[in-house]
């Protein structure tokens, strides 16, 4: 079963790819897909590598943790800032020159000195906040009767990238070098470029909520204290996803697994946590999104905990359980955060989501690789994994009076 056919079965309106492919028959929609699969598979193609970059060049873990978190740096920093200029100066030029950033970005690591490529993930990870937040704000105006299905769609395709990244990174890697990944990524970029600048501006300007609002109300979500536990837990949740496609691919290296390898079962894992989403709405409208998002949160972190023990087939199951309860605790918290908003604020609450989920993404790769650096690698995942069953004592108490927890 290919990858593609696998993610098409996660997709909320149709479950096979001949539904899918019917599904998204308007040529836009398919267009800004993969644009959000130029974002997932420039960021995972590249991370789950690292090892290999690090041995040729001779740095440490903490050289990994670092060029996995400045990516999710620049977009958390830049995120807002395209969206201005894309509410003032058009949102496809901005999706047009984030594309272009990240293929040039891409297209120059191979003739540079290796040592550059903090600066180079950088500039990609400045591109992919260009085009990631634009293109969602695009199927947004095109299809404004339509939203929640228009964008499972994109989903769908973007998640795509999730899926085929370790595996067919791990394939460049292991025929051609390093160096290869990043010509394929830019061919990627610049053949999406291609097919987006047929996009055309919409109709009616988009509402964007974290440029149109006032300072005051910008910040509000930050001071909710209802919201509060929910943003820390998304923190969490993407801690444990940072460590997941970041350092799994670390410690699969140091016992002995061949790039290829290691991208299959992170691939596993990957698919794992896409599939499980649209079920863990259900098993919240039945079970409660509080109590499922608990369940998550441990299966995750326990995970996080014990596999730096195992190999083989244990070692499979326990990251694909990984990929489980992180899918999970991804959508339920969405769920959650869009009940408990308050009125007039549901954009603002999930915008704020979002902002905390790049900055739990980045402080993942830097944690573990840190203690990792200085106590071992077995260390750093099982303390990494500790932290995150510290985090469900945030929400085990919280009754509800939080609102309805699920969707």
């Amino acid at each position: 079963m290919s990858g593609f056919h696998q993610v098409a079965s996660y997709v909320p309106v149709s479950y096979s790819i001949g539904g899918l492919i019917v599904a998204m028959a308007n040529r836009d929609l398919i267009v800004l897909g993969f644009v959000g699969f130029v974002t997932s598979f420039g960021a995972h193609s590249v991370a789950v590598n690292l090892p290999t970059y690090a041995h040729q060049v001779g740095v440490g873990t903490l050289a990994i943790g670092l060029l996995i978190a400045v990516y999710d740096f620049a977009e958390v920093i830049a995120k807002p800032i395209f969206g201005y200029l894309a509410d003032r100066r058009g949102q496809v030029k901005t999706l047009w020159a984030g594309l272009g950033v990240f293929s040039v970005a891409s297209m120059v690591f191979p003739v540079i000195d290796p040592r550059l490529l903090l600066a180079i993930r950088l500039l990609q990870g400045l591109g992919a906040a260009a085009f990631s937040v634009i293109s969602v704000a695009l199927v947004a105006a095109y299809f404004p009767q339509s939203r929640g299905e228009a964008i499972g769609k994109y989903n769908a395709l973007k998640g795509a990238g999730y899926v085929v990244a370790p595996a067919a990174g791990g394939f460049v890697v292991a025929t051609v070098n390093f160096a290869g990944l990043f010509v394929v990524t830019a061919i990627v970029g610049f053949v999406v470029l291609a097919f987006a600048l047929s996009l055309k501006e919409p109709a009616q300007p988009v509402d964007y909520d974290d440029d149109r609002l006032s300072l005051r109300d910008f910040l509000a979500p930050f001071s909710d204290a209802v919201l509060m536990p929910w943003y820390v837990v998304i923190v969490v949740n993407m801690f444990l996803v940072g460590i997941l496609f970041g350092f799994v691919p670390v410690y699969l290296n140091s016992i002995g697994y061949e790039p290829f390898e290691a991208g299959l079962i992170l691939s596993a894992g990957t698919l794992a946590y896409l599939a499980v989403q649209p079920l863990a709405g259900r098993w919240a409208d039945r079970y409660g999104g509080r109590v499922t998002v608990i369940i998550g949160l441990v299966v995750s972190s326990l995970s996080t905990v014990f596999l730096v023990f195992a190999q083989g087939v244990l070692l499979l199951v326990l990251v694909v359980l990984g990929g489980l309860g992180i899918g999970v605790v991804w959508t339920n918290c969405d769920a959650i955060i869009s009940d408990l908003a308050k009125e007039g604020r549901l954009s603002t609450s999930l915008g704020t989501a979002g902002s905390f989920k790049e900055i739990g993404d980045m402080l993942g790769p830097l944690t573990i690789g840190a203690v990792s650096q200085f106590f071992g690698l077995i260390t750093g995942f099982v303390v990494c994994g500790v932290m995150g069953l510290a985090g469900t004592t945030l929400i085990v108490h919280r009754k509800g009076s939080d609102n309805r927890e699920a969707h």
